[in-house]
């Protein structure tokens, strides 16, 4: 690794759920100083899109988000299920949450959400081609509503600080410098 990184001496579950998990590492840094209870939250990996359809909109989901207590406005996506690689999870939530397939996908970047406590990435993709092929197939718990957005509009909404997640807006902001947009 490098001269910065940590060691790992032992590590401690103190709580597994389904979406997700609490550790406790005791860890030592490279000057010999340990620390005896560094917390880390383990959640799976994620994947989202910029969708545009075949008509060049921008799919948006809206949805409420609890532990922020807000109606959020992002891009599609969600966990990436076991066995899946991003790509397959990215088109199967998309398919999903929206109803559409795509001809045409880019990964544009990988990132964390908070890579001092968490340990998982989110992969995004830009998607486009996109036609409608079915009805959503929602989980139990998501009631989602579809929306689509001209370029422009979702441009004026990341202005107007309109999309509060941050990951969707990183997503986004990559997907419209790859558009030549930005």
């Amino acid at each position: 690794m490098s001269e910065l990184s940590w060691k790992t001496l032992s590590s401690t579950y103190i709580h597994k759920g389904p979406w997700a998990t609490l550790r406790s590492d005791k860890c030592e840094m490279p000057d010999g100083t340990i620390v005896d209870d560094y917390y880390v939250l383990e959640y799976p990996n994620w994947a989202n899109a910029v969708a545009l359809t075949e008509d060049n909109k921008i799919l948006m989901v809206r949805q409420y988000r609890h532990a922020a207590n807000i109606v959020s406005l992002e891009i599609p996506g969600g966990v990436i299920e076991n066995g899946e690689n991003p790509e397959e999870g990215m088109r199967r939530e998309l398919l999903e949450e929206t109803g559409y397939q795509f001809n045409d996908v880019e990964l544009i970047s990988t990132v964390y959400a908070n890579p001092s406590t968490a340990n998982n990435k989110t992969f995004c993709y830009l998607a486009k081609g996109g036609k409608k092929v079915q009805d959503q197939q929602l989980d139990e718990h998501e009631r989602i509503i579809v929306e689509e957005y001209t370029i422009p509009e979702v441009k004026q909404l990341l202005a107007d600080n309109k999309i509060a997640q941050a990951l969707h807006c990183t997503g986004l902001f990559y997907a419209l410098m790859k558009l030549g947009e930005l």
